[in-house]
């Protein structure tokens, strides 16, 4: 299994969309697709280029997850290259570990490397020149994700809060998923590495530190010992008493742990909000995925977390129209929004990848796919309005993400007035929402709850 909320967008932004394009100025500019992990490599692919020397060059940092990341990827090469016609353009990421021909065959790309390779010292150093495609056999990787966690990067650049790669890989084979082919199976990076580097954060100013990877419930199952995830995250709490947030990525539903629940009940440092790696409501569905849960799975551990975590607001990744998908089957997801109480919801339309499973079994119209996840969509919509009803009236903790909005402990956007910088943490009063976030005002002493 990989997740598509790993892989995918924030919430309001198409599938593979990329969400970081740095300014055309810059020497080395790097587009990000995808997912929180390609953004946290990105700014390693910044260190290593600059240690490399490299100058007049655009790289483009590539997504999978579905057929319009990838014909997003090329659009914009092409553009690239019509907007800046001398520079060296290097295409990485996922899409390119998975089929690295095709962007060879580009006559825009200038280099293509495999996400083994993006990152290591020395890739982008002159004496490889010549070499066009540097793209290994992802599967024999076998180094922790901690060789990323390195201490040059510091703080990802112009960002409220900072994330650390704990795993990377994936083990489990979802039949609608190409992600493991492009990032390799299951490894984790050692609880010291990941603990260490975290207190980095802290000291140089961090706030908040994201938990990311690509199955980060699967960390630690290859560590000696084997230790869970709920673990890591006590250790973090435990060791690291100057970060004030620590917030996970998405999760597996199948594999939260008996420690996790309990960090959550117990650790208010621990941000109440999970982002749950579903994909459907619908018991048959979710076998043809080959995922690892039920919807009585998927049920019982809301309410599970709820009753630990009252104030927890989950996320969701859903996919609409899913191969043999039949109207009642949808019916189960679109019903699981509100009954396992979901407030913020990635919505995937089904986009068949080749190679996978799920592209060889019988597909439904477009048409069909499309609007069925526009009621999702729509679902997800009403949800977060219902979410964020909830919240006027209270005060709130919100991390200035960029003067004017912050983002509150269970996720929730606040736009607010007054003053704030960006990574400090505010006291706000949340006055009313205008449907996607909260509308408040900086907290007064004396002001009514």
């Amino acid at each position: 299994m990989s997740d598509p909320a790993e892989h995918g967008p924030d919430p309001g932004r198409d599938a593979g969309a990329p969400f970081r394009d740095d300014d055309a100025n810059e020497s080395v500019r790097i587009v990000t697709f995808g997912c929180r992990l390609n953004a946290y490599e990105s700014e390693l692919i910044r260190a290593r280029a600059a240690e490399d020397g490299l100058e007049g060059a655009v790289v483009f940092n590539t997504c999978a997850v579905t057929g319009e990341a990838v014909r997003q990827a090329r659009q914009a090469i092409r553009r690239a290259r019509r907007e800046r016609p001398g520079a060296k353009l290097i295409v990485t990421g996922c899409a390119a570990q998975i089929d690295p021909q095709a962007f060879a065959a580009m006559p825009e790309v200038d280099l293509v490397l495999g996400n083994a390779e993006k990152s290591a010292p020395g890739a982008y150093a002159p004496r490889h020149e010549g070499r066009r495609v540097r793209v290994n056999d992802i599967m024999r990787v076998r180094e922790a994700a901690g060789r990323l966690i390195t201490k040059e990067i510091g703080r990802l650049q112009g960002r409220a809060r900072d994330y650390v790669e704990v795993q990377n890989g994936c083990d489990h084979r979802c039949t609608f998923c190409v992600i493991p082919y492009g990032r390799g199976n299951s490894r984790s990076a050692a609880a010291g590495e990941v603990v260490a580097h975290v207190e980095r954060l802290a000291a140089q100013g961090c706030r908040e530190v994201v938990l990311t990877g690509v199955d980060i419930t699967s960390w630690g199952a290859d560590l000696p010992g084997q230790p869970t995830l709920g673990q890591l995250v006590a250790r973090i709490l435990k060791l690291v008493p100057d970060l004030p947030r620590l917030r996970l990525s998405s999760i597996d539903a199948a594999e939260i742990d008996a420690d996790l629940l309990r960090c959550l009940a117990e650790e208010p440092r621990l941000m109440p909000h999970l982002h749950l790696s579903l994909q459907a409501g619908d018991d048959m569905i979710l076998k043809r995925m080959k995922r690892r849960h039920s919807r009585a799975d998927a049920l019982k551990l809301a309410a599970e977390v709820r009753a630990a975590r009252p104030d927890v607001a989950f996320g969701a990744d859903l996919i609409a129209g899913f191969p043999t998908e039949t109207a009642a089957m949808f019916e189960n997801t679109l019903s699981l929004v509100e009954a396992a109480g979901l407030s913020f919801l990635h919505v995937f339309p089904f986009s068949p990848r080749p190679g996978t499973p799920a592209a060889r079994m019988p597909q439904l119209p477009r048409a069909v796919v499309k609007a069925r996840a526009a009621r999702l969509r729509g679902a997800g919509e009403a949800a977060l309005a219902r979410h964020l009803a909830r919240q006027v009236g209270r005060t709130v903790l919100g991390l200035v993400e960029r003067p004017g909005l912050a983002r509150a402990e269970d996720f929730s956007e606040v736009a607010f007035e007054g003053p704030g910088r960006p990574g400090e943490i505010l006291a706000l009063q949340v006055t009313g929402h205008d449907g996607r976030r909260a509308l408040g005002k900086l907290w007064a002493p004396g002001a009514a709850e």
